[in-house]
């Protein structure tokens, strides 16, 4: 919406700054903060008041059992300081942005149905699996073939460290853009299991796609650092610094002990947030670095589930590779205190966001 106000620059010059994306970027992932602070105390209130307590899984850690009250589905707070900052500052013609907001409210929407399950029956297990992937696939499915039928959008692929190998998968993008988006909606969503653990990845995340938005919607940075060029995309920036913004303010409220937890509401639209952001941007297979500690938290539920199984059809007594899964859980049961185990990942996180920001240079 500020966006047009560089129209008004003949008359009043200093209008001008707000054609600029790092103004606007700046300034949208302010205005999520700010908020983030003013709405955190009222939605914490009122997810009280409604008894939205986390429900606790009884096979967890044992340590977990004194969150059981804790409120959550914060999600909402996150999404009400990501959307309206995005639309206050983006450039709303651009139809990234608009792509990316869908899969945010998209997989937002779906998480909201499964936390409303888990509170209102106080029920770990809320939305089945199958239903829940289901309505993820709709909600990917759309916008990735929204974007493949824009002019312009490049099916090839850009694979990180090789400049000359751009695999080109036509209609077939669609798939692999849906598996993007579904893997890292989920990803996120088993790494949220500690009090600020999956937030400020998310964060870190959000800050490296900001740059590389930025510098493939700008043809001179693209053809300098040869990656793609994708006219328009730049504006995702402005939503990626809105997305840093709404999670460093809910990291406020959510670091330990956390007063509230972000739900699936949360953790699904910033896993589709974070997917789509990386298939609009060409950088579809540089979110497996950047996303690594994401990636990770998957393999380890996926390890450990196929191996138990695959023991148990072969000796009657199923076999575990980690001590709990997803993997943070098993740095607990070692005796990890859960701050540490935390700090340590986001370590890990900002580690891997350098390493994929490299890729820029090293071709």
């Amino acid at each position: 919406m500020f966006y047009y106000l560089h129209l008004l620059a003949p008359d009043i010059s200093v209008l001008r700054i707000f054609q600029y994306i790092t103004f606007r970027t700046i300034y949208a992932a302010v205005t999520a903060l700010v908020i983030s602070f003013l709405l955190g105390p009222y939605t914490i209130t009122m997810l009280r008041r409604m008894k939205a307590g986390q429900p606790i899984r009884l096979d967890g850690p044992a340590s977990h059992y004194d969150k059981k009250n804790t409120p959550t589905m914060g999600g909402i707070l996150i999404l009400l300081a990501l959307i309206p900052s995005t639309l206050l500052w983006a450039d709303l013609s651009s139809v990234y942005v608009w792509v990316v907001l869908f899969c945010t409210a998209g997989n937002g929407l779906v998480g909201f149905v499964d936390d409303y399950k888990k509170v209102s029956k106080k029920d770990p297990r809320g939305l089945s699996g199958r239903k829940k992937l289901l309505f993820q696939g709709i909600v990917a499915a759309a916008a990735c073939l929204t974007l493949t039928l824009h002019p312009g959008f490049d099916t090839r692929l850009t694979v990180p460290f090789l400049k000359a190998l751009h695999p080109d998968l036509g209609w077939f993008y669609i798939l692999f853009g849906m598996l993007v988006i579904m893997g890292a909606s989920n990803a996120v969503n088993l790494t949220d299991g500690l009090d600020g653990l999956a937030i400020v990845p998310v964060a870190v995340t959000a800050g490296t796609y900001l740059l590389f938005a930025y510098v493939a919607g700008n043809f001179k940075f693209a053809t300098y650092l040869q990656i793609p060029h994708v006219a328009g995309v730049g504006e995702i920036a402005v939503f990626c610094g809105a997305l840093v913004g709404a999670s460093v303010g809910f990291l406020w409220y959510n670091c330990h002990p956390a007063q509230i937890f972000m739900g699936d509401v949360g953790s699904l639209a910033l896993g589709g947030a974070l997917g789509s952001v990386a298939v609009a941007t060409k950088q579809e297979l540089t979110l497996v670095i950047v996303g690594g500690l994401f990636v990770f938290e998957a393999v380890s539920v996926m390890l450990q589930t196929g191996y138990f199984k695959f023991t148990k059809r072969r000796s009657g007594q199923g076999k575990r590779i980690f001590r709990m899964a997803p993997v943070h859980h098993h740095f607990e049961q070692l005796g990890w205190p859960e701050t540490k185990v935390t700090v340590r990942f986001w370590i890990i996180a900002i580690l891997l966001a350098l390493l994929s920001l490299s890729t820029l240079k090293l071709r």
